[in-house]
């Protein structure tokens, strides 16, 4: 799909929570009201109230994720590199077998290899349960991009079929005869419908912009899908008439929305998103809703195909409501709309069952907190007499699906994303905890899945040994289909990742892990990079990341966690630094870096500190609270927070969220939480990165502190990735490897010296009046 400023382009805008991840594959899951949650409701509401609109399901996550996973952050879909099936896998137990160390040197895990991963997504299973069509994700070393392609896959044998060179969002038609799908076709995407018993494709419509969230009529004569329709800009004044053939500059741009730029597409242009169909045989497509509002996907069809379901910010100061989404039901003839709900909080991923009879979604009641878990309702058809299944589960519903009558969700929990059949009665019977996908430079939560209308249930999942390949559950055992990186890593030595016990000072058991250099032996220790997650209303998992495996390759341990502030561990642990951050999860990391010392595998004299978004704020702070890290790197930070809710992209995000007050209201409370506000005690030298088209946490934040630290006088350089937004840090493979490559050479300036202070085994303990 193409990037302009289209409903494509739209997508972009995110809100799963500030500082969240990067790369391009991220799909935006869980509901969470922070700033930086990944959380596919908070991303949906975010992104409607600055007119973006998802095309299929996209996750993303973090401080700023990008909320279009159909090309990263729910992006732009090329062609893909064609690969066999491989053979299965050896068991990933073998991945912790020693390595010998002259092997592994051969073998080591270089930046090269990030052309060479693949990567499953969005699985969709036919309605028979026998064959899965699913988005395959692979680098183009000669484009420097990363490709999708479609990809079908018989459950029964194993075997794949390429079925698309280039395509997104597939979805199968209620008889299971034909795949409609999204793909480039020249500078737009357009719809496509593939019958599967000739091969015979055509497109189906012609558009100006890209399509998103395309569903079936439940006859499948009909799509409905999201596009964008463009509109005329604000206007001051005039310019004086142009002479024919003159070149004069561009015209003034006059804005005056409160959201005006979206980290990802950058500045909106005119326009508002709103629901289409279209005959699956082709035709004009035939616009069902109007106004100066975006209404957003996913859609769902009533069983008799005479409504669609979807959500959105419409009514007086729209674009204010940041967090205010509604259900509405579209009358698929006449256009007729009708509200469903009215809450002070977001209403999403409204789904009708298959019978009519009821609608569930995902949405919470805002109380203005950093964080709320996204629950999933039900109620009859026009969504009344709603009640809460998941209250009691106190964790964050990512996505939500129904078989039958019987409902499945996907939910975060203890850094492991699974999915589950959820009772009316709100009971909770999990069927797989292996969910994987989304990004590959960093250990994010993450995965898809689809359910036939049997209950056969297709994901994304794996382990630390691989990306994300595709699995089935089928009679309550998972298996998976497909192993897309066998032949590349089986030639590899890659870090084995464990779990590390962690304490915290308050006593609180705090997740971590580690990934040890290929052919460590225990009892022998390391350089220690600390990785700390954006978000903060984010979760890290023991995935593969091509960040840990490159750190790891150079001879360092990699140590990640999650802090308070997490998510994945109830709301009450999420809301522990609510209009408190940075402050007690500094703690929690430095009770992680302890523990990496006391196990024996980290050398305390060689400690280094790096995190991106959420996890560049508290790199920042860090250096600013003790001189125990040899050297640092914050990636893409926010240094001043009254600087930051004045420029990013989501512009009443912050003030609303996570302070109190506005910036010019208790300017103080903003500076105590800023790392500039400590600059003057950073010795440790620092290296500063960030994206020259992030609007998330905008290029000035990280600018004001490389400029801090050079009139101190502390060692530091500033690395620009050209071209790159926030959520698209690592979406360009060479890049990212780049990325890596630079915070590794700061690192090996400084191991194994003695500056910039004297290391200590344990941080000194930070007064609890001094935490913020």
């Amino acid at each position: 799909m193409a990037d302009g400023g289209g409903a494509g382009a739209r997508q972009r805008l995110i809100v799963a929570h500030f500082f969240g991840r990067d790369g391009a594959a991220q799909q935006v899951p869980a509901v969470s009201s922070p700033l930086f949650v990944s959380t596919a409701l908070a991303l949906t509401l975010l992104q409607q109230a600055a007119g973006f609109v998802p095309l299929a399901r996209g996750r993303g996550s973090g401080m700023f994720a990008p909320s279009r996973p159909r090309s990263p952050p729910l992006r732009t879909i090329l062609l893909a590199l064609a690969t066999t099936t491989f053979a299965a896998l050896a068991p990933a137990a073998a991945q912790d077998r020693p390595v010998p160390a002259a092997d592994a040197a051969n073998r080591a895990f270089t930046g090269n290899d990030l052309f060479g991963l693949q990567m499953a997504s969005d699985p969709q299973i036919s309605p028979d349960g026998r064959t899965i069509v699913y988005v395959r994700r692979s680098g183009d070393v000669m484009t420097d991009r990363m490709r999708s392609s479609l990809w079908l896959v018989d459950i029964g044998t194993g075997k794949q079929t390429p079925f698309a060179a280039s395509g997104s969002s597939p979805r199968w038609s209620p008889d299971g005869t034909r795949i409609a799908y999204a793909a480039s076709d020249g500078d737009n995407s357009q719809l496509f419908v593939r019958w599967l018993s000739n091969d015979a494709s055509a497109r189906i419509t012609s558009l100006p912009g890209d399509p998103g969230a395309l569903a079936w009529s439940p006859d499948g004569r009909r799509l409905a899908f999201t596009a964008t329709v463009m509109g005329d800009g604000a206007k001051l004044g005039r310019a004086p008439d142009k002479p024919e053939g003159a070149k004069w500059a561009e015209p003034l741009q006059v804005i005056d929305r409160i959201t005006y730029r979206a980290d990802g597409p950058g500045y909106i242009k005119p326009g508002r998103d709103h629901v289409f169909v279209v005959a699956a045989d082709g035709g004009a497509a035939r616009q069902l809703t109007f106004g100066g509002y975006d209404d957003a996907g996913p859609l769902s069809w009533s069983a008799d195909g005479s409504r669609i379901l979807f959500s959105g910010i419409r009514g007086k100061d729209a674009d204010r409501r940041v967090m205010d989404s509604n259900l509405y039901a579209v009358d698929a003839n006449t256009g007729t709309l009708m509200q469903l709900t009215t809450r002070d909080g977001p209403d999403a991923s409204p789904r009708f069952s298959p019978d009519g009879s009821r609608v569930a979604w995902l949405g919470f009641d805002d109380h203005r907190r950093a964080y709320e878990n996204s629950e999933l309702y039900v109620g009859d058809r026009s969504a009344a007499g709603a009640r809460s299944l998941t209250r009691a589960l106190d964790r964050s519903i990512e996505d939500v699906q129904w078989a039958g009558n019987t409902l499945y969700a996907s939910y975060d929990d203890h850094g492991l994303r699974k999915i589950a059949r959820v009772g009316d009665n709100g009971g909770v019977t999990v069927l797989a905890d292996n969910l994987k996908g989304g990004g590959l430079d960093r250990p994010y939560t993450g995965g898809d899945f689809s359910v036939s209308r049997g209950g056969v249930v297709a994901y994304t999942g794996g382990d630390g040994s691989a990306p994300a390949d595709i699995w089935v559950v089928s009679s309550g055992k998972p298996r998976r289909l497909t192993d897309l990186n066998a032949t590349m890593l089986e030639a590899k030595a890659l870090a084995p990742i464990r779990k590390l016990a962690v304490t915290a000072p308050d006593g609180r058991a705090i997740d971590a892990w580690i990934a040890t250099p290929p052919g460590w032996r225990p009892g022998t220790r390391v350089p220690l990079i600390l990785e700390i997650h954006g978000g903060p209303q984010s979760a890290y998992s023991p995935s593969f990341a091509t960040d840990m495996q490159l750190y790891a390759a150079d001879g360092y341990a990699v140590l990640w966690t999650n802090p308070r502030g997490s998510t994945s561990y109830g709301a009450e642990f999420a809301n522990l630094i609510d209009k408190n951050y940075p402050s007690a999860d500094y703690d929690d990391l430095m009770a992680a870096v302890d523990a990496a010392i006391a196990d024996g595998t980290a050398d305390p004299n060689n400690l280094f500190v790096t995190g991106g978004s959420g996890g560049g704020v508290l790199t920042a702070w860090i250096v600013g609270k003790n001189n125990r890290f040899k050297a640092a790197a914050t990636q893409k930070p926010v240094i001043n927070w009254i600087s930051e809710a004045l420029t990013m992209d989501a512009t009443l995000f912050t003030s609303r969220y996570w302070f109190n007050k506005l910036p010019w209201e208790d300017p103080m409370d903003y500076w105590r939480h800023s790392p500039l506000s400590l600059v003057g005690n950073v010795k440790t030298p620092t290296l500063v990165v960030v994206g020259s088209e992030d609007y998330r946490t905008p290029v000035s934040e990280a600018e004001q502190y490389y400029a801090a630290l050079q009139i101190r006088g502390v060692p530091t350089a500033l690395v620009k990735v050209p071209g790159a937004s926030h959520g698209g840090f690592t979406a360009r493979p060479s890049q990212s490897a780049a990325k890596a490559s630079a915070i590794l050479a700061w690192f090996d300036r400084y191991r194994g010296t003695g500056t910039p202070g004297q290391a200590a085994v344990a941080a000194p303990p930070v007064p609890a009046t001094s935490t913020r």
